[in-house]
């Protein structure tokens, strides 16, 4: 099943929960990820986009993990609804697995802070701070949404990757407690909980987001389910963009580029390569 995120709400709960193994996959092709950065990359895509839906639909936001760790920075966007970019600042860094056979997330990452910015279309900012818990993500966002929304809060982000470095599962879920939920209903979620598998390995077994969200809410009634809505890995750089970038360098700089006979800049969130030959680099020194 293509990628796709779901929402739900049942008394005093409301639930997100995505799928996300191909858009996963193609940030692990587009910026050659070592396993255990497509894991730390995964996780953080994933929390972006389970976050977008909490907020308005004209809003979008960037989560920034800013570990101490071998990985550096780890950095998810959504430019646009049901869209997510994002990018590790050393993507080919990788550690052995944990004494439970697991990706060392939290050692790559390392201790630091979670940086969460919410980007209105007038672009106004706001920005929420914590420290990292953990650096397995999933925890420090739970964090974040207590600490930061005073929104009490379970999150579970998974990626598993195959032997040749592939993703075979990534898949996330936000459960969040609105001030009227009931005793009752927050036992049956934490007893669901405890039952419910690995995001990725239900993704990997070919749940939908939809069935995510049916074995977190076992027992609790009047259920309602929101449509699927596709997602995907998306930016918004274009060779229009970067030339802008460029001219406001300066026509020193440009000069100095033209000298060298071209220029080639890259994406950062997509690693998308722009080359720009002598005559285009003369032609925004003009501009500049």
């Amino acid at each position: 099943m293509s990628d796709h995120i779901i929402r739900a709400l049942a008394p005093g709960i409301r639930v997100v929960a995505a799928v996300t193994t191909e858009l996963v996959d193609e940030a692990r092709t587009r910026h050659s990820c070592s396993p255990v950065a497509t894991a730390a990359l995964g996780r953080t895509m994933t929390a972006a986009l389970l976050l977008a839906e909490t907020i308005k639909g004209d809003e979008c936001l960037t989560i920034r993990v800013a570990g101490n760790g071998p990985l550096g920075d780890v950095v998810a966007d959504t430019p646009l609804r049901h869209g997510v970019r994002g990018y590790v600042h050393h993507p080919q860094v990788d550690l052995p697995a944990t004494e439970q056979g697991k990706l060392a997330v939290g050692e790559a990452v390392g201790s630091g802070m979670l940086h969460v910015t919410r980007f209105s279309p007038q672009r106004e900012t706001f920005t929420g701070t914590v420290k990292l818990i953990s650096g397995e993500i999933a925890e420090d966002v739970t964090r974040y949404l207590l600490e930061s929304e005073q929104t009490p809060s379970t999150v579970g982000l998974g990626v598993l990757v195959d032997p040749d470095g592939s993703v075979a599962g990534a898949a996330g879920f936000l459960v969040q407690a609105m001030p009227d939920v009931t005793e009752e209903v927050l036992d049956a979620i934490e007893k669901n909980l405890s039952l419910v598998s690995s995001p990725s390995h239900l993704a990997q077994e070919g749940l939908s987001a939809a069935e995510i969200v049916q074995l977190l809410l076992v027992g609790i009634d009047s259920v309602s389910l929101f449509e699927p809505e596709p997602i995907q890995f998306q930016c918004t750089c274009n060779r229009e963009k970067v030339g802008a970038i460029l001219t406001g360098l300066g026509a020193a700089e440009l000069a100095a580029m033209e000298q060298e006979g071209q220029a080639e800049i890259h994406c950062n969130f997509c690693n998308e390569a722009y080359r720009f030959e002598r005559e285009e680099l003369q032609a925004l020194q003009g501009n500049a």
